[in-house]
């Protein structure tokens, strides 16, 4: 078996040659860093020791230990003894939105605070450092994690991440610890972390700036965006630990900082990522794949292109309504493009195949309970389910843009109860007034709009299986398939979209005709026949997927390997420079003259528009101290060959000295399939030039006081 094994390898890896000389694929974890990996980084000009990731003591490095968790859904790095922090301008969009009014619109003008006191809180906002990590395994092995259904697995997780949260604490009560399934379940990691609620915006950009070439450039390469935005952390002033915000709080001390480096790359320089990639899925079945693409990508971009073209009308009749949306207008829009570029990607690059014949050479090694076929059988067996379920999270889950779905999703899964608590009768919940983060016009006509494409991308088998929701029936019988008067009625009527009315916990007679909540039944109703059959599946294929990648595991045991990403921080490394495809170079930076040029389309295209004042110091033709050695001009943004996601958006990239040199904002049309499949000879990161950043700071937002703290005179 074991000669078997080692033959197949060696055809894999003629097979994938080609990879291995054209880049650096991996988002490796820190505390178990194959030896083999950081002689690769050495090899390709990392200058510093192993222990500047990840030090002997399972602690992080003194290089890791400057990243964070952003929010939880970004990344950023410290930059400076004070606790100043960078990240992207998309990522901090929404704090800076919710500090924006129609008369101090700091989306569309920027912000930049000259002192402390200038800095604004941010309600709900956090950052997270990872302290250390270590391989819990062996401990969930123990009592047999893999024969358990995985909310048996939950529960036992759960209560492992609670006693080592326990331990934790008792060394310092403000960590805790996330446990995370690594290599598709074969491993368990618990990572310690220690979060920081008091964050404050410092500095952001304008939006022609910070989303310069906005959706017309979204994924695509050459760029010019500047997408940065400044953060602080601020400290208990006794303690110098995390703390609630407080207006005593002060800035925080640190020594693990990035600094801040003025001299540029050239192409073929080491170029490393730190960071919380979010979710790839490499490691997936063709089957899976399959379903990605059909039935999750597919059904997304098309319902979203739809409600998108809502948002996009009331937004550009309204600088308030913008203003409410802007940021949710560019989340719903980012995942579309990519889930129209994945696709094409998907069947340009013939993944489907590839994965078939992996997957042909794996069953010839009959893996122990290992069955292709049962797998196959799996995934069509919730085909129309999984589509359907598609739809309806599209349609009426995923409603950022929507109140009233909102409402009906909290009412339904739970709100604070108020009231005497031992008089059931007398107890309720209540909606806040919270007018100032929607426009009922938009969200109206958007959900109107979203429940007739519910239904006419329903397909026969999933009418047949009945997945049309029950209100269906009154919007046919009473209102003659006039949705957007049907969603006027519930909007208007409804008890969910009163602000301050007490709504009682127990349900009356009154409260079952009412519209918003006839209608929110309706729709849990169909949820829950859907995710029956979902449910029912969804333990054999986890199983059959996992015993996939074990056995590839095993039939490349002679190589190190990475797992998919789970937003746990990951290292990644590669080179400064570009690809070639189709016969077109890509180049490997851009400069200011590029930007000049598409500002001047600003009149015809509307994400090229650029203010006269931040026209004229793009224009000059002097960049000071700021001028890139091999281009001789300011140099904006740059490609390297990092492996990375969504999630990673404001990851710091590090030159071989362990210096900040861009920030990481964006992949590559031509590589939208990453997330399963790494394609080497195309896969690029698109980074913001630091200098660019600093530019933008000190000559628009006049903030040398800033570029000081960073070590920049």
């Amino acid at each position: 078996m074991k000669s078997l094994f080692n033959r197949t390898l060696c055809m894999l890896m003629f097979l994938c040659m080609h990879v291995s000389l054209s880049a650096d694929e991996g988002m490796w974890t820190l505390f178990n860093l194959p030896d083999a990996v950081y002689d690769k980084m050495v090899s390709e000009g990392f200058t510093l020791p192993k222990s500047w990731l990840y030090n002997d003591s399972c602690n992080v490095g003194t290089g890791s230990a400057a990243v964070v968790n952003f929010g939880g859904f970004c990344t950023g790095e410290v930059v400076s003894p004070n606790g100043l922090l960078l990240t992207n301008h998309h990522c901090g969009l929404g704090a800076v939105r919710a500090h924006s009014t129609v008369e101090n619109d700091y989306v569309l003008n920027g912000f930049c605070a000259m002192t402390y006191k200038d800095e604004l809180p941010n309600e709900n906002m956090f950052v997270a450092f990872m302290k250390k990590q270590e391989d819990v395994t062996h401990i969930l092995d123990s009592i047999g994690i893999n024969s358990m259904s995985s909310f048996e697995q939950g529960v036992v997780i759960d209560s492992l991440q609670e006693a080592m949260t326990e331990q934790a604490k008792a060394i310092d009560s403000t960590y805790y610890v996330e446990i995370n399934p690594f290599f598709e379940g074969n491993r368990y990691y618990a990572t310690t972390y220690q979060s920081y609620p008091d964050v404050r915006l410092v500095f952001a950009p304008t939006k022609s700036m910070g989303k310069f070439g906005g959706e017309t450039d979204n994924w695509m390469w050459p760029r010019q965006t500047c997408d940065f935005t400044v953060f602080r952390i601020y400290v208990d002033p006794v303690t110098g630990g995390p703390a609630p915000y407080s207006e005593k709080n002060v800035p925080m001390q640190t020594t693990q900082y990035l600094p801040v480096s003025m001299n540029g790359y050239k192409e073929g320089d080491f170029a490393m990522t730190l960071g919380y990639p979010g979710s790839t899925s490499r490691y997936l079945s063709s089957y899976g794949i399959q379903e990605l693409r059909d039935y999750i990508n597919e059904p997304t971009w098309q319902v979203r292109g739809v409600k998108q073209e809502v948002m996009k009308r009331h937004m550009e009749a309204s600088e308030a309504v913008r203003i409410k949306y802007d940021s949710k207008y560019a989340s719903s829009s980012n995942y579309w493009k990519n889930a129209i570029g994945m696709n094409k990607c998907i069947d340009s690059v013939g993944i489907v195949n590839k994965k078939r014949e992996m997957e042909a050479i794996i069953d010839t090694l009959h893996y122990p309970g290992l069955d292709l076929k049962k797998l196959e059988g799996f995934y069509k067996a919730r085909a129309v389910a999984r589509r359907t379920y598609t739809l309806y999270r599209e349609c009426f889950s995923r409603q950022s843009n929507n109140e009233l779905a909102v409402r009906m999703a909290k009412y339904y899964n739970g709100m604070p109860v108020q009231g005497p608590a031992d008089k059931p009768k007398r107890q309720y919940t209540m909606f806040e007034d919270n007018s100032d983060t929607w426009d009922k016009a938009l969200d109206s006509e958007a959900l109107a709009v979203l429940i007739k494409e519910y239904r006419e991308r329903l397909s026969p088998e999933a009418m047949k299986a009945g997945y049309l929701p029950s209100f269906y029936k009154r919007v046919d019988k009473e209102y003659g398939g006039n949705y957007q008067k049907y969603v006027e009625d519930v909007w208007n009527n409804t008890i969910l979209m009163k602000n301050g009315v007490k709504i009682p916990v127990r349900m009356t007679r009154k409260m079952k005709k009412d519209m918003g909540i006839e209608l929110s039944t309706s729709l849990v109703e169909t949820l829950a026949d859907i995710k029956l059959v979902l449910d029912s599946l969804q333990d054999s294929i986890q199983t059959q997927e996992r015993l996939l990648c074990a056995a590839k595991l095993r039939l490349e045991e002679d190589r190190p390997h990475y797992s998919d990403a789970n937003f746990t921080m990951r290292m990644s490394f590669g080179q400064v420079g570009g690809y070639t495809i189709g016969g077109y170079d890509s180049g490997y930076y851009t400069t200011a003259q590029s930007l000049a040029e598409k500002m001047l389309r600003g009149g015809e295209i509307k994400d090229y528009y650029v203010e006269p004042n931040i026209r004229s110091i793009i224009d000059t033709k002097s960049f000071g101290i700021f001028t890139d050695e091999v281009s001789k001009t300011l140099n904006l943004c740059f490609l390297s060959g990092n492996d990375i996601t969504g999630g990673n958006s404001g990851s710091p990239i590090i030159d071989g000295h362990g210096r900040l040199i861009g920030l990481a904002f964006d992949g590559n049309w031509d590589s939208l399939s990453d997330d399963i499949y790494f394609d080497a000879s195309l896969a690029r990161t698109i980074n913001v030039d630091i200098r660019y950043v600093l530019y933008l700071m000190k000559q628009w937002g006049i903030a040398p006081h800033l570029l000081r703290e960073m070590g920049i005179e």
